[in-house]
C-alpha cells in the first residue's frame, strides 16, 4: 500500500494536533508537496543538512522531525546559513520534512512521558494543564499541557537519583543547583520537561516536587530554586533525543509497510570537553 506526505501528516496529527503548538511554533508539512508518494521516514530531532543527506542514502524521502527547521519567514534562498542550505536540499533531493514540535510536547502521551518512561516515573500527570483548551474549541477529552510530573516508584536519596539519571538518559553530565537542603531526605517526586523548560519552575515548586528535570537554563535562573527543589539541567538535545524512538514507534503502529528508521547522525550541536 502506498501513502502520500499529507495522510503522514493527518496520523502525526491525529495524535498531537497542530491546535496544540505554542503560538510561536511552527509545527506541520514545512517542505514538500502533499500527495508525494512516501518512499520511506527518516525520523530525526533536527532536519538539518546531514540528516537531509542520510535520508537520500537509505532511500527515504520524508523526515519527520521534532525541530522545525523553519521558524520564522525566510526572504531568500542563497545558501547563507544553515536553514537556507537545508531547505534548498531538501527541495533538490526531492525530500519532504515534516516538524511535530510543541504539540508534541503539550500532549499527555507526547515527549514528557517518553523522559518519564526513560527514568522510571509513575501516576504520571501533566505538569501544567492548559485548563482553558476547551475554549479554543480544541478537543476536550485529551489531557494537554507543558511538562510532567510522577513519582519514583521508591524514594531513594538525591545523590542515588542524579547517578540514576545520568544512567538512563545516558548523559555526559547534569548540571544542578545545591543539594544542601536535599542531603538528609530521599527524594521521590520528580517534575520534568524536555527542553528549555524554566517558565515551569514554580509549577514544580507548587506541585512539591523534589527535582525538576529539564535544559537550557541560564545563570541567573538556577538562583529561583530558592533550595526547594533540585534543578537539573541535563541539555536540551539529551533531554529530547529519545523522542526519536518515540515517534518511529507511533510511525510503525500504523504504517508498519513503509521503511521507517531513527536517524543515526548526531545532531547535537553542542560537544563536551572532559
Amino acid at each position: 500500500m502506498t501513502y502520500t506526505f499529507s495522510q503522514i501528516a493527518s496520523y502525526l496529527e491525529s495524535i498531537a494536533a497542530l491546535n496544540y503548538q505554542e503560538s510561536y511554533d511552527n509545527s506541520g508539512l514545512l517542505v514538500g508537496e502533499p500527495n508525494t508518494e512516501v518512499t520511506g521516514i527518516l525520523v530525526s530531532l533536527d532536519a538539518i543538512e546531514s540528516v537531509i543527506d542520510e535520508a537520500k542514502e537509505k532511500g527515504c524521502n520524508l523526515v519527520v522531525a521534532h525541530h522545525p527547521i523553519v521558524f520564522r519567514g525566510l526572504k531568500s534562498f542563497t545558501g547563507k546559513n544553515y536553514v537556507e542550505r537545508t531547505v534548498m536540499k531538501a527541495l533538490r533531493e526531492g525530500i519532504g520534512i515534516y516538524a511535530i514540535h510543541t504539540n508534541l510536547d503539550n500532549v499527555e502521551d507526547g515527549v514528557n512521558a517518553k523522559i518519564s518512561e526513560k527514568i522510571g516515573l509513575i501516576n504520571r500527570e501533566i505538569l501544567a494543564p492548559k485548563n482553558n483548551i476547551i475554549n479554543k474549541g480544541i478537543d476536550d477529552n485529551q489531557k494537554v499541557g507543558s511538562g510532567m510530573i510522577g513519582e519514583l516508584p521508591t524514594s531513594i536519596s538525591i545523590h542515588a537519583f542524579l547517578a540514576h539519571l545520568k544512567t538512563k538518559m545516558n548523559l555526559p553530565l547534569i548540571k544542578h543547583t545545591s543539594l544542601d537542603s536535599f542531603q538528609s531526605k530521599n527524594i521521590k517526586k520528580i517534575a520534568v520537561c524536555g527542553g528549555a523548560g524554566s517558565f515551569l519552575l514554580k509549577n514544580a515548586i507548587k506541585r512539591e516536587a523534589d527535582v525538576f528535570i529539564t535544559a537550557d537554563y541560564k545563570y541567573h535562573e538556577f538562583f529561583d530554586a530558592e533550595n526547594k527543589i533540585v534543578i537539573c539541567d541535563i541539555g536540551h538535545y539529551e533531554s529530547e533525543v529519545y523522542t526519536k524512538d518515540l515517534l518511529v514507534d507511533f510511525l510503525v503502529e500504523k504504517f508498519s509497510d513503509i521503511k521507517i528508521e531513527a536517524c543515526k547522525v548526531n545532531t547535537n550541536p553542542i560537544e563536551y570537553y572532559f
